[in-house]
């Protein structure tokens, strides 16, 4: 059942961030210190661990597949909001770097597009 997927996404999130929060009081940072590395690691042994013995069926793995392609995306914008409020709060010349990098991403366009296109043949 996909139902069984989703509380094995779950219990390994809330498993890795509660990890990742003691591991930041440990090391004396007030925050969470890899708690989605820990908890995507736990998801990946897990279900690896239960293919294994025939434990997870297909229904199961789809509910896993379809909330890991909406849980990255999710981290990945919270990282980049973090990423945002440290460039602040650092100063101009964070300010700066972040513009520049973006310009020149937003010049790469073109040329990332044409990659892998097939040369017109006259």
């Amino acid at each position: 059942m996909i139902i069984y997927g989703v509380a094995l996404l779950a219990f390994c999130f809330l498993t890795g961030k509660i990890v990742g929060s003691y591991l930041g009081v440990l090391i004396g940072i007030d925050g969470d210190v890899g708690g989605v590395g820990f908890a995507m690691l736990l998801l990946m042994v897990i279900s690896l661990l239960l293919r294994k013995k025939g434990w997870l069926d297909q229904e199961s793995t789809k509910g896993i597949a379809f909330w890991n392609s909406m849980y990255l995306p999710i981290i990945v914008a919270m990282a980049a909001t973090q990423n945002v409020k440290a460039a602040i709060s650092s100063g101009p010349i964070a300010l700066l770097v972040g513009a520049f990098a973006t310009f020149a991403g937003f010049l790469l366009v073109p040329v990332l597009s044409r990659i892998g296109k097939p040369k017109n043949e006259s």
